[in-house]
This record gives C-alpha cells, structure tokens and sequence, in this order.
C-alpha cells in the first residue's frame, strides 16, 4: 500500500508545492495535494487547518506545509495537539525532527528554501524513524 503524504501550502509556498508533489510521487507516495492551486493571495491558518483535518480524518499520516517561511504555517498547524509540525532549513533538522521530536509535519518556507535544499528536506523527513526511548515522555507532553 501507498503511504499517502498530505501537501498543502499558501500563496508564497505554491511553487514550492507543485515542485514537492512531483518528487513524492517520484519518491513513491501518493500526494493529497490540498491546495492552494494558484499564487493569489490566500490565507495560510486556512490551508493549515486543512492538512489538519485531513490528518485527523486518516487520509494521511504525514504531511508537508509551505508558506513564505514555514514559520506561520507551523504555528497554525500546531494549534492541534495531534500536530507536530516542524520549521526546517536542511536535512540535518528534518532528520532530527523525526529523530528526537517525532515530527508529522514538515514546515518548509518556499521563499527561504531552493528546490534541492527543499527536496532533500523531504527525503529525510520521509525516510527518518522515530528514535523513541528517552524521547517519548517528552513527545507525550505535547499531546
């Protein structure tokens, strides 16, 4: 089965997005592309909220959000205790994201970001494990 990644991102992470959906199903994932579809300005907490949702509906188990930075996408996002959403700037923090911080989301800011950077990003965010151990009484806390 096909681990299906959802993908979301605002008028400032939209090219990004379209760049990122090609590589996850280069990567083999399917993407549940959740918008924005154009660069008109939208709200990012709505786009945000969306991911959310379809998180907590089961439609994925994972999922990425862009906007300019990552920062106010990751700060909607974490406004739900089963979120943990992650700001990223290479594979070194996405990896310990996943490593120490058992992150679902990866946060990426699409006017910070190059397209190899991002992508190499989302290749560690997707093939990183959890550790566990001494981080599971912290990861508890937050939910």
């Amino acid at each position: 089965m096909t681990e299906t990644i959802a993908i979301a991102a605002d008028h400032g992470g939209f090219d990004l997005k379209s760049l990122l959906v090609a590589e996850l199903k280069s990567l083999g994932y399917e993407a549940l592309d959740l918008g924005t579809h154009g660069t008109q300005s939208v709200d990012y907490p709505d786009f945000a909220a969306a991911l959310a949702d379809a998180m907590e509906a089961g439609r994925a188990k994972r999922g990425v959000l862009i906007c300019g930075t990552g920062i106010g996408m990751a700060i909607a996002a974490n406004r739900r205790r089963f979120i943990r959403a992650a700001v990223c700037h290479d594979a070194t923090t996405a990896r310990l994201a996943r490593q120490h911080n058992d992150a679902n989301v990866l946060a990426l800011g699409g006017r910070i970001l190059g397209a190899e950077v991002a992508k190499d990003c989302l290749r560690a965010f997707l093939t990183t494990a959890f550790e566990g151990g001494r981080h599971v009484p912290r990861i508890a806390k937050l939910s």
